[in-house]
């Protein structure tokens, strides 16, 4: 079974950016759709993970023999420049975690920088199996054509996770990474035996918070085009 992680709102926070990407890829996820709340965060996880991997390769034999002394003596850990072992396996060393962002699929938010640049596509079109998927930050920027075309429509801008069906079609929001109540991520998986799907939430703790819901998804024959 294929599964694809769905993210949104991290609004500039990285350790929560990083522990959605975890709970995400620990619940099967290979591929990643992020629904914007701040477009530049998965740059700027990319820089801090790559300063993660080289604090903890300038970490000295000083630094060690400095660190055996105070405890010791049992006095306080030293502080270090950046917290040592938030990295974990699946994305330890600047390589990984390149590849791992190559498979993220993201779409900017209103207000942003991004979302004015012409170069950047304010919505993402992508095939989920057969299913024709449209990513935005807000909903408020699909159009009747988007509507026509996708059967899965991924949005943000919303504090907890939801699904709704409106037809053949199906709205879905992870909640939010940052200012969630909890914070949440939403996870769909496609079964490859009978091209079934369902999506589920989860806190970043890894809790369920939306148990596995079937999606009753119809797949389209052709695409409607504006004329």
């Amino acid at each position: 079974m294929a599964a694809i992680g769905i993210f949104s709102d991290t609004g500039g926070d990285l350790e929560a950016f990083d522990a959605a990407l975890k709970v995400l890829a620990e619940k099967g996820a290979r591929r990643f759709l992020f629904a914007g709340g701040r477009f530049q965060d998965l740059d700027d996880w990319v820089q801090w993970k790559r300063d993660l991997a080289k604090a903890q390769s300038d970490y000295t034999d000083l630094d060690f023999l400095a660190d055996v002394e105070n405890h010791l003596a049992e006095r306080e850990p030293l502080e270090r420049p950046l917290a040592f072992g938030t990295a974990y396996e699946l994305m330890r060393g600047a390589e990984e975690t390149a590849r791992l962002a190559d498979r993220v699929i993201r779409t900017p938010e209103k207000g942003s920088l991004a979302y004015q640049d012409p170069k950047i596509p304010k919505k993402a079109v992508d095939m989920l199996g057969e299913t024709l998927c449209c990513l935005v930050h807000d909903k408020n920027d699909l159009d009747k054509e988007d509507m026509l075309n996708a059967v899965l429509l991924v949005h943000g801008r919303e504090s907890v996770p939801k699904v709704v069906q409106i037809g053949p079609r199906y709205f879905l929001t992870p909640g939010s990474v940052a200012k969630g109540t909890p914070a949440a991520v939403g996870l769909l998986e496609l079964a490859t035996e009978d091209k079934s799907m369902r999506y589920s939430a989860y806190a970043l703790d890894g809790k369920a918070l939306v148990e596995p819901q079937v999606l009753q998804v119809v797949q389209k024959k052709k695409l409607s085009v504006k004329g």
